[in-house]
């Protein structure tokens, strides 16, 4: 095994970039194979890598709080202690990741370490000596690193030089390198994961003036709303009245049950006579999918959207759909959710009402082929069909679609359907 590199893994189909939460390792700790090593947040969740092989954390290159791209080395791994110096060598030289990197949690690559001359040159080889950071910070500023004296050790660039060559920040002094000290086979045990706390937010007057840069949830979010335009979509409006579904849920609240998860499964029992609305554009043509599985739309504290979906929710009882939520919801406040549990979607609910929101249109999911959006519930004076008036209680809901596969009336016929099964057969819920 020699030196390993532990990549930055790709923990969804839409990640390009990590960032380290914690090191559940420290520098000189012992790894077994299939041990949690770091804890990495990607676009929706805190995931925690696993290590491929065994061995010791020799080095790590990307520190807590800081991101690194999908593939690029975040830490050095040294098969035995005897190796440790060097591996640690190899890391303060810039050691850079193979030329084809498998993008899977920890997984690895041998590279013969290769040592930089110690007269404070930043090149190896023909190859710039840089750390991720000051990639990716040059990248974003455009400078040329060849341009650049790396302060680091044996002239490696670092952040503080790309910024200081722009004239954000002093040139940091350069770092003379000394040799690690020796670790011992005593190996302590590995600290608990801290997730990283979240920063305070900033008073209101502080924050103007200032540019604060996006989360990695609402960088995942503009992304998506940006592959979103793409999309021709059609808007169409429904009036439901709720009274029948109120009162269920007043008959049933006291078990568990969710408004949310009764309209998660409204939405699912209906699906299961338009498939149409359940199904996705492709090159190759419409995508059916064989689950209707519902994704529901949840802002989080810190910033961002993400969406927790329910399963099969036509074919799961309302109370088990209930517990399924509540555990989802908990979980994805705390990043815990599997990319399964928030990617697999094939249809998804906005719902705006416990804002007092009248109504409002819904951005396509990317991959989806409807969205709606549901408003709130509030007393309306309409007309009885003996010609009198009455009080009702009506929301509105819009639905969103693919208009390349839905058309208008294939979403009309399904909000009639889903206003039908609210308004008269609610019941059919529970079973």
């Amino acid at each position: 095994m020699s030196i390993q590199e532990v990549f930055m893994p790709a923990l969804s189909s839409t990640m390009t970039e990590g960032k380290i939460v914690s090191w559940v390792k420290s520098p000189g700790d012992k790894v077994e194979k299939g041990e949690t090593v770091v804890v990495v947040e990607s676009d929706k969740a805190d995931m925690d890598v696993e290590s491929f092989y065994e061995g010791y954390l020799a080095t790590i290159l990307v520190q807590a709080g800081e991101s690194a791209p999908v593939g690029s080395a975040i830490a050095l791994l040294a098969e035995t202690e005897a190796e440790i110096e060097q591996a640690v060598a190899q890391g303060n030289a810039g050691g850079e990741k193979a030329a084809t990197a498998p993008q899977m949690a920890a997984s690895a690559t041998v590279e013969t370490p290769v040592l930089a001359s110690q007269n404070g040159s930043n090149h190896r080889e023909g190859r710039l000596i840089a750390s991720p950071r000051a990639r990716k910070l040059a990248k974003e500023m455009k400078v040329d690193l060849s341009n650049l004296t790396g302060s680091g050790p044996y002239g490696r660039i670092v952040a503080e030089d790309v910024e200081a060559s722009v004239g954000t920040k002093q040139p940091a002094a350069p770092v003379p390198f000394a040799p690690p000290a020796q670790v011992t086979k005593t190996v302590a045990p590995a600290p608990t994961p801290v997730a990283a706390s979240a920063p305070a937010p900033m008073p209101t007057a502080a924050i103007e003036g200032h540019i604060v840069p996006l989360t990695t949830f609402q960088n995942a979010v503009a992304r998506n709303m940006v592959a979103s335009l793409s999309v021709p979509v059609i808007h169409i409006g429904y009036t439901i009245t709720t009274d029948a579904l109120d009162k269920l849920y007043k008959q049933i609240k006291s078990k568990g049950v969710t408004m949310t998860a009764l309209l998660a499964k409204a939405v699912a029992v209906t699906l299961q006579k338009h498939p149409l609305l359940n199904a996705s554009y492709s090159e190759q043509g419409i995508v059916y999918h064989s689950d209707i599985n519902v994704a529901v739309a949840v802002a989080m504290d810190d910033g961002g959207l993400i969406t927790p979906v329910l399963q099969n929710a036509d074919m799961v009882d309302i109370y088990s759909l209930s517990r399924n939520w509540k555990s989802l919801v908990e979980r994805a406040r705390v990043k815990k959710l599997q990319p399964e549990e928030y990617n697999s979607g094939t249809f998804t609910v906005s719902n705006l009402g416990m804002f007092g929101v009248d109504k409002f249109d819904a951005i396509l999911p990317p991959g989806q082929g409807s969205i709606l959006a549901i408003g709130a519930s509030s007393p309306q004076v309409v007309a009885t069909a003996d010609g009198l008036f009455g009080v009702k209680q009506q929301m509105q809901v819009n639905i969103t679609c693919d208009h390349r596969i839905i058309y208008g009336a294939d979403a009309a016929a399904f909000l009639r359907d889903l206003a039908k099964l609210i308004e008269t057969n609610t019941q059919s819920l529970t079973m």
